[in-house]
């Protein structure tokens, strides 16, 4: 049977002697129908004799002893004499003369009183069974012992942080905060792109109409070939080459495809001034380019670039 901590205490008080008479027959009672709480009992008999074996004799005061017989009614002073009622004068002899002679009475016998009957003693001060006053009393001193060292706590932890934040300096090195290290990203806006300087060559066949207007790019290299008004024969293909003097031979630009547009980047490789002065023809190939590299007929559509679009001066 699980027991609460109220039949625990009551347990120790019946070893300990300070509990009333009706709770030590409550106690005997439950010992008499639970032998599981009396050995709660004599557990706590056992536990708290040894401490009745640590605690020698007192000898109490004389004036104990004193108070003890004054109150009730046996003190060592002698009793105040009991006082007793005087008996009534007697009768005075009739004045007339009397034919005979009377004999005179004795008279009356007095009763003596009783001995007047001493005051009750004063009953003894009842006991005053102060052991939850006790009790209670040692509980607010612990209740107020840990009060005071939890406030003591607090305190010194509020002190510490307020020194960690404003004087981390005064410290040790053990309790100082780590630095923090943030890092923050700035993110700036991309500088709007310069305009770079453009590139048109007319390809054409002697002065002719233009069959192809190439584009090219000065920042990226990147040239564009636009279809004006011719197409290539069945199973043949268009063919665009650059030819410069710095070159050996012809370089082959790849094969001009049959929609308007074709572009490519194939210039990156070639610097800047070959790509402005080179001169720029188309032949007529097989299907699919010449698969030798260099150019198998004479070009009918040659151009030059010509700057369309200055290049913009950076701000």
């Amino acid at each position: 049977m699980a027991y609460s901590e109220d039949h625990i205490a009551l347990a120790a008080e019946y070893a300990l002697g300070t509990l009333d008479a009706d709770e030590r027959a409550q106690v005997e009672t439950m010992m008499a129908v639970d032998t599981e709480f009396t050995a709660i009992v004599h557990a706590w008999e056992y536990r708290l004799g040894v401490l009745n074996q640590m605690v020698g004799s007192v000898e109490p005061r004389p004036i104990v002893w004193e108070n003890i017989k004054a109150a009730i009614g046996h003190s060592t002073g002698q009793q105040a004499p009991l006082a007793l009622h005087e008996a009534p004068p007697p009768s005075p002899p009739p004045t007339e003369p009397v034919a005979e002679p009377v004999v005179a009475q004795a008279p009356p016998a007095v009763e003596t009183p009783a001995a007047v009957e001493a005051p009750p003693a004063a009953a003894p001060p009842t006991a005053v069974d102060n052991s939850n006053v006790i009790q209670l009393t040692g509980r607010v001193r612990r209740l107020r012992s840990v009060a005071s060292i939890a406030t003591a706590l607090a305190a010194a932890l509020v002190g510490m942080l307020a020194v960690q934040v404003y004087r981390p300096e005064l410290l040790p090195d053990a309790l100082r905060p780590k630095p923090r290290i943030q890092t923050v990203e700035v993110k700036t806006p991309a500088p709007s792109p310069v305009p770079s300087a453009q590139y048109v060559a007319l390809l054409q066949r002697d002065a002719g109409s233009p069959a192809f207007i190439l584009t090219v790019d000065a920042a990226t290299k990147n040239f564009t070939v636009r279809k004006v008004g011719t197409d290539a024969e069945p199973g043949k293909s268009f063919e665009l080459w650059l030819i410069s003097d710095k070159l050996p031979q012809p370089r082959s630009l790849g094969v001009i495809g049959g929609s308007d547009f074709t572009a490519r980047p194939v210039l990156a490789d070639y610097d800047a001034g070959t790509i402005n002065a080179a001169t720029y023809a188309v032949t007529v190939e097989q299907a699919g380019g010449s698969p030798s590299g260099k150019p198998t007929s004479t070009p009918i559509y040659t151009g030059k670039l010509i700057e369309t679009v200055p290049a913009a001066a950076p701000r």
